[in-house]
């Protein structure tokens, strides 16, 4: 499913338009990049949690040359569903 196949679906599940919905989904996923920048985490009961993570600095390939590269360390976003989006899977 992308984006324009979930705002259809959320258009006809809520009873509202697709241009509404749309506007749902961007706010939502604002507030949740929002939130996660500023170093809290979003849990949603019984969906899942969006946390931040951070990832050591480490070495790499080039894959092309095989030299070795270092990668720097970088916060990255995380999921974990919950029980009961887990169960439904």
């Amino acid at each position: 499913m992308n984006k324009a196949e979930l705002i259809a679906k959320i258009s006809e599940d809520a009873g509202i338009t697709k241009t509404q919905a749309g506007a749902t989904l961007d706010s939502f996923t604002e507030a949740v990049a929002k939130t996660l920048k500023k170093g809290d985490k979003v849990t949603l009961v019984g969906f899942g949690t969006f946390s931040v993570s951070k990832r050591a600095a480490r070495n790499g390939r080039n894959p092309q040359t095989g030299a070795t590269i270092k990668i720097k360390a970088k916060k990255v976003a995380k999921f974990k569903a919950g029980k009961e989006l887990s169960a439904r899977v």
